[in-house]
């Protein structure tokens, strides 16, 4: 029975890999708190908040941004004395809510929370905070569910899954028709910093992904103990966390058998899904498998084998819980998570529409400008002059931008050659080495690079040469390597020429 001393407040601590300061405010608000209910959470996405606190009583809750541990103390002490601190934002809200209360302004208000809903406000390890399951929909009717998938179009997402862009109906159907025991494989295996997206979701909403993957695993027949989530080894609070949501999932749904949680080498190729294949099975040397077959047919050990990654099973999760909020008329149903990075002051992740606009992103991060230009899609996206463009897999494949989930914003300090150079040499260095396009095409379209310093722009001999690269790679990496040199001519052909003469408009090459 409760105390009627007993305060009804609690204090949320947004603690996340890339807050660093995050974990030492927590530490202090539990010093301060001898009433008051102190819960570690994951983050919201928005660097620039962290260390972000929030205080809820009732049905009201409060915003302490940049809280460092001595505002905490402050912030904890005079809650229990009934004197609040003044904070950054106060927002209403229903008393049972279980989603983030978004303020009217501000960064968490732009785009729309729906895979992001629960970031920042539910523990990462407590499957008391669900109340429904997309698990149970599939189990309640398993062939409404994937009727629905079909209908709906819904694609994958992200360079770490296995039908990036595509249908993923379609490879769930070679899976249940291909004879054995299929596999479900979880990849959260990113290791291009610049990409928060999965790690947000795995950081702080780690149980959402768990059911997405369990309703998927109920629907094709995979068993539970056959869920394998697959992680960076360098991502110790991921992996902490989603261990702890796996324990707080089988208890909740009383499951018999567990996922398993492993991890791959912190390396850019480890998360390409057939080498992610490579990786769990032990192999010293990762190198891309060749397409057909698909994992679907030929995955890990040559079960049939689904790779899908945090982001995909979450929507996947929201489209059996929530589908009305699903047209089936659009070419890319659903949202699109991507982290804003590049020239601000802190990255943020930000979840927007695909029917919306990618300029929005300039809305949840400081960014000083002017915008010189933007990288879409990571380490390999595309460049930019404008972000008029819509956030779908179909438009950015328009504009020849990449769908990773990473938006680049860079001032007119960046020199578009040098960016494009440093790019491709580490497509030269990190490749697998399994093919000649991507293999031999790389050192060549380097040393082309390079050679416009020396004075010789070979357009042509550029353009036919990431042509090959593009058609004829094995895996995205030769292709999405080619993409950020082609889209640099593109929208920076007078920088090229100028560097070939010798000088650098932004002033950043010194050789130039």
């Amino acid at each position: 029975m409760k105390d009627d001393t007993e305060s009804d407040a609690v204090v949320r601590v947004c603690v996340g890999s890339t807050t660093d300061r995050a974990k030492a405010t927590a530490d202090a608000a539990r010093a301060a708190a001898s009433d008051a209910h102190v819960v570690e959470v994951g983050p919201t996405g928005v660097g620039g908040d962290a260390p972000l606190v929030l205080v809820t009583e009732g049905g009201e809750t409060t915003f302490y941004r940049d809280c460092r541990p001595e505002r905490t103390t402050r912030v904890v002490e005079a809650l229990e004395s009934g004197d609040a601190e003044p904070g950054d934002g106060t927002v209403e809200h229903d008393a049972d809510t279980r989603t983030l209360p978004v303020p009217e302004s501000g960064p968490l208000s732009v785009g729309n929370r729906r895979v992001l809903a629960r970031c920042g406000w539910v523990g990462p390890g407590d499957a008391d905070a669900y109340d429904d399951w997309a698990s149970e929909v599939v189990g309640d009717d398993a062939d409404a569910a994937m009727e629905l998938v079909r209908t709906v179009g819904l694609l994958g997402r992200g360079r770490g899954d296995s039908t990036p862009d595509d249908p993923i109906a379609v490879e769930w159907d070679v899976a249940r028709e291909t004879p054995g025991d299929p596999v479900l494989v979880v990849n959260g295996n990113e290791s291009d910093r610049r990409n928060e997206t999965d790690r947000t979701l795995v950081e702080s909403d780690p149980i959402a992904v768990l059911d997405g993957a369990l309703a998927v695993a109920e629907l094709v027949g995979v068993d539970t103990s056959d869920i394998v989530v697959y992680l960076n080894d360098a991502d110790t609070l991921a992996h902490d966390r989603m261990r702890a949501a796996v324990s707080s999932v089988v208890d909740a749904r009383d499951l018999d058998t567990a996922p398993q949680v492993v991890t791959g080498p912190d390396t850019y190729i480890a998360g390409e899904p057939t080498m992610a294949l490579e990786s769990l099975e032990g192999n010293d040397r990762l190198e891309a498998r060749l397409r057909p077959p698909t994992p679907a047919r030929h995955g890990l050990y040559g079960r049939p084998t689904l790779i899908h990654t945090p982001r995909t099973l979450a929507q996947v999760r929201e489209l059996w819980l929530t589908p009305e909020q699903f047209d089936a008329d659009d070419a890319d149903p659903g949202t699109r998570l991507l982290t804003v990075t590049g020239d601000v002051d802190a990255p943020a992740t930000v979840e927007l529409s695909t029917g919306g606009s990618l300029s929005s992103v300039r809305d949840v991060v400081e960014f000083a400008g002017p915008l010189k230009m933007a990288c879409v899609g990571g380490q390999f996206g595309g460049f930019t002059r404008t972000l008029d463009h819509t956030p779908s897999a179909a438009a950015f494949a328009g504009a020849d931008l990449g769908t990773e989930g990473v938006v680049e914003l860079f001032d007119d300090t960046n020199c578009a050659v040098a960016t494009a150079g440093s790019r491709s040499r580490f497509a030269r260095d990190e490749n697998c080495g399994r093919c000649v396009p991507c293999r031999e095409g790389s050192k060549q379209l380097l040393s082309k690079l390079r050679n416009v310093y020396d004075g010789e722009f070979d357009d042509d001999g550029l353009r036919e040469l990431t042509r090959v690269m593009s058609s004829s790679s094995t895996c995205a990496f030769g292709s999405s390597a080619a993409r950020v040199v082609t889209t640099a001519m593109d929208e920076f052909e007078t920088e090229f020429r100028a560097h070939a003469d010798g000088r650098c408009p932004s002033g950043a090459c010194e050789e130039a």
